[in-house]
């Protein structure tokens, strides 16, 4: 039997260790300044590998975010220096943007609705199925699949501007004018009607880049005997084993797949002025966010509202990436 002597001093004692641990005060800037020295000194050859991958981060990543948020609250147009406007160019972009609000983040948002999930499953697809085949041509079949994501830039004038070229030489015109779907050749690169169908597919032709291989990575990494277990305890198909099974273990693939789905489609924009020849695209039709940044950025300089802009396309590019973390990530990580 317990000592009620005993538990009433331990439990009396209990307050004062809390009130001890509630009085602990951090230490001084100076001595944690001086114990991350000496860390970094003990582990020098640590720091010196790491060193060019930071080095290039803060001066082609953080730098740049920094002053786009800074040039943001500023009127500056790339030869005066800049002027300070508060949130002068935010005000204008949430009440006076009529071009943001109606096309660009609308444009965008069906970009990147249709051409990120669609491509990522495209990506996971196509990746197990090419971690199925014989390992001497599996090589053949990946070069294949992710050399468009390479080459999107000279594919896009060699292969789809010929595609879809206005005339009747078009590959496209001129297989629905063989088979008398159409009477005339039709623009569709300048056709309001049908360019952002167009970015969208030739966009999905080119998703299976850096996302698609790590997920093939991710597939042949998975340990054979999870599958051997699997089917002791009953699972019976494929598609079982890819649900319970294959996903499961590779999340991390999973989440670098969908984070860099997310930022590539809202960062795109390239397509759209490489497709029609011309920013803005035809009646806006066409028009992304980062159109919008670089009309204002490097046609009208008005670096300060294009900075901006950014800014609002980082935050959106940032919850969207909080989300696939949500979906994908563990705790933990």
């Amino acid at each position: 039997m317990t000592n009620p002597t005993t538990r009433t001093g331990a439990a009396a004692a209990a307050p004062s260790g809390r009130t001890a641990r509630r009085g602990r005060t951090a230490a001084p800037l100076s001595v944690r300044i001086r114990a991350a020295a000496a860390d970094m000194k003990k582990t020098w050859v640590s720091y010196l590998f790491v060193s060019p991958f930071f080095l290039l981060f803060l001066l082609f990543i953080a730098l740049p975010t920094a002053a786009a948020i800074m040039l943001s609250f500023t009127s500056f147009n790339a030869i005066e220096p800049p002027t300070f406007i508060g949130l002068l160019n935010y005000q204008a972009l949430f009440t006076q943007d009529l071009v943001f609000w109606q096309y660009a983040l609308p444009n965008t948002f069906l970009f990147a609705v249709v051409v990120g999930p669609i491509g990522y499953v495209l990506s996971f697809a196509l990746a197990w199925l090419i971690a199925q085949l014989p390992h001497r041509i599996r090589g053949v079949y990946t070069l294949a699949m992710y050399a468009p994501s390479m080459t999107a830039g000279i594919a896009m004038s060699v292969v789809w501007l010929i595609v879809f070229s206005g005339d009747r030489l078009g590959y496209l015109n001129n297989f629905l004018l063989n088979i008398g779907y159409i009477n005339e050749p039709k623009l569709w690169t300048t056709s309001p009607q049908y360019i952002m169908k167009i970015m969208i597919v030739v966009s999905l032709w080119a998703s299976m880049g850096v996302g698609f291989l790590a997920m093939l990575a991710g597939i042949q990494n998975v340990d054979r005997q999870l599958y051997e277990a699997g089917r002791i305890d009953g699972i019976r198909t494929r598609l079982q084993e890819i649900w319970y099974i294959t996903i499961p273990a590779m999340k991390p693939q999973m989440l670098f797949g969908a984070v860099m789905a997310v930022v590539g489609t809202l960062k795109a924009g390239a397509i759209s002025v490489e497709l029609t020849g011309s920013n803005p695209s035809p009646n806006y039709a066409g028009h992304l966010m980062i159109n919008h940044i670089d009309d204002f950025g490097f046609i009208r300089f008005e670096m300060g509202y294009a900075s901006a802009v950014s800014v609002v396309l980082l935050v959106i590019i940032y919850l969207s990436s909080k989300l696939c973390w949500k979906l994908f990530g563990s705790k933990g990580e």
